[in-house]
């Protein structure tokens, strides 16, 4: 009897275990189409891939309903750790890793003033908007702790599109605010939804919201600090021990654990591990980087932006079929009315949200700065605005931690929750972002050089990474672009004090940084190694 039971269960795992295949097998050929058909649509910008995946699941998940009679509505279930400990980090990762670093801390002050300071305000309009009016909705019992999660959720912006169709050559100082205001938001956002998750809100005084303030700024700036820690780390290693004398392989796999180690670490310490892995990929790509040898810079520029796009399409092709879940669609189903007002709500407190910081603080900005190409201009403040209105796969993912147990719920106003979050993020990506190319196109008319100037350097797979490696030198890494430097360029230089922050600090990494741990400039010849010096030379 004992025998036949073993046997059961085993024909029941085996059987589990082929439906798993089989799932896995139908996503990865469904990455293939993605990745196919984002190559043939790459001649119309304002269809990426990202709009692409979220398309083809959303059209899977109609055919998985309708194939299976509405049994069936997803592919895999929904995984927090999937999505926290394997997909994020190599987007982020790779966001800092191939930033212009000129232009980012050039704006840095702005960048921190949109990212954190405008994602406070637009969470506080959010939350407060959400409390007063969802009061008139019968969504069912939300704590004061889960108002405030919906500013956080509802506060994560994903500017992909925008920055799929904008010319960083042409527009660096635009490009730069959008993008890195972008990935300082999903870490505040990340931040913010982690300290409230750690703090009982349901009895709200002054000293619980200075302890808020404090364990919030203590995140944002412990993160950053261990981000920048391992990223030295990593680059004394790499100087001290010269790995390209004897394997390269070893140089590419130690700067990918070494990067992946800095973001696990931040979740050890219950840090951002947003903030730590991109700070951390800023380090690297300032120190390690130049620290190895050349075909292992080669290989770690397209390594990194590879892991990234191919995360990027995975999340939003998930994102596109979970949205005919039919569990959660099922317990809303007595009253789609509130589900789509509860929807249009949070659609407009995003919209109104976003406009409230963006443009006071843009006006603020442009009071601090001398030069008018240094000044945010009215046309580029409404790109801004429209770059923050699209929803991603943060904000689902922080919907799911805070509305569902393993990616299930059957209280009402949790699943109201989850279906608004998965509606928004289908309407804002769809419609906002294929209206993205022609606004653009319509308040920044394309220059008659920029076709020239966008094709003198190949870019990244990564939907909105920078250029990669051209002739074996990397212009962003290097600072400059020196071989065709846009107008745009010139004119700032010309126009900026000599002595500014950048200044002092290029002084100060020269004279004690660099000498320590590498950098472009002072890193002493490295002998290729015995497998480069043996492999067939290409004529």
């Amino acid at each position: 009897m004992g025998h036949l039971n073993s046997l059961a269960e085993l024909g029941m795992r085996s059987t589990s275990d082929q439906v798993s295949v089989d799932s896995i097998t139908l996503f990865v050929a469904l990455l293939c189409a993605c990745i196919v058909i984002g190559h043939l649509l790459e001649e119309y910008r304002w269809m990426n891939e990202s709009i692409t995946a979220l398309f083809i699941g959303f059209c899977t998940g109609i055919v998985l309903l309708l194939t299976t009679g509405g049994k069936i509505s997803h592919i895999l279930l929904f995984s927090e750790e999937l999505f926290f400990i394997y997909l994020l980090p190599p987007i982020i990762f790779n966001a800092g890793f191939q930033v212009k670093k000129k232009q980012f801390f050039r704006n840095f002050m702005t960048i921190i003033l949109f990212g954190a300071i405008g994602t406070l305000i637009s969470f506080s309009i959010i939350s407060l908007g959400a409390i007063q009016l969802f009061k008139k909705l019968d969504i069912g019992f939300l704590e004061i702790g889960d108002y405030l999660a919906i500013g956080a959720i509802f506060s994560a912006t994903d500017s992909v599109c925008t920055l799929q169709v904008l010319n960083q050559d042409e527009t660096p100082l635009l490009y730069s605010l959008v993008f890195g205001e972008g990935v300082v938001n999903d870490a505040t956002s990340v931040v913010l939804f982690n300290a409230i998750q750690r703090f009982d809100l349901s009895h709200f005084t002054s000293d619980i919201a200075l302890q808020f303030a404090g364990n919030f700024l203590s995140l944002f700036f412990a993160s950053t600090l261990l981000g920048v820690f391992i990223g030295l780390l990593s680059a004394y290693i790499m100087r001290k021990l010269y790995f390209g004398r004897h394997s390269t392989d070893r140089e590419v796999a130690l700067m990918i654990v070494m990067a992946y180690l800095s973001y696990i670490m931040a979740e050890l310490f219950y840090l951002s591990g947003i903030l730590t892995v991109f700070f951390c990929g800023i380090v690297m790509s300032h120190y390690t980087w130049h620290n190895v040898t050349e075909s292992s810079r080669v290989t770690t520029k397209h390594t990194f932006a590879t892991l990234s796009f191919v995360s990027e399409i995975f999340i939003f092709l998930y994102v596109g079929i979970d949205a005919w879940d039919i569990e959660k669609w099922r317990v809303v189903s007595d009253s789609p009315g509130t589900s789509v007002g509860v929807s249009s709500i949070l659609l407009g407190l995003v919209l109104v949200g976003r406009a409230a910081f963006v443009f006071p603080l843009s006006f603020l900005s442009n009071l601090t700065k001398k030069s008018e190409s240094d000044k945010i201009g009215f046309k580029q403040q409404i790109i801004i605005w429209w770059a923050g209105l699209m929803r991603g796969a943060v904000s689902v993912a922080l919907a799911y931690n805070q509305f569902t147990m393993s990616g299930h719920t059957q209280l009402r106003g949790n699943a109201i929750m989850i279906t608004s979050t998965i509606t928004i993020v289908l309407f804002s990506t769809m419609v906002f972002g294929l209206m993205t190319k022609p606004l653009i196109s319509l308040l920044l008319p394309p220059k008659p050089y920029s076709s020239m100037m966008s094709s003198s350097e190949p870019s990244s797979p990564k939907s909105f990474s920078v250029p990669l490696l051209a002739n074996g030198h990397d212009p962003e890494i290097e600072g400059a672009g020196h071989s065709t430097p846009a107008p745009t360029n010139l004119r700032m230089f010309l126009t900026t004090p000599s002595h500014t922050i950048h200044h002092y600090w290029r002084k100060f990494d020269n004279a004690y940084m660099r000498p320590v741990f590498g950098g472009r400039g002072f890193v002493p010849h490295i002998a290729a190694s015995l497998t480069e010096r043996n492999a067939p030379q290409l004529q």
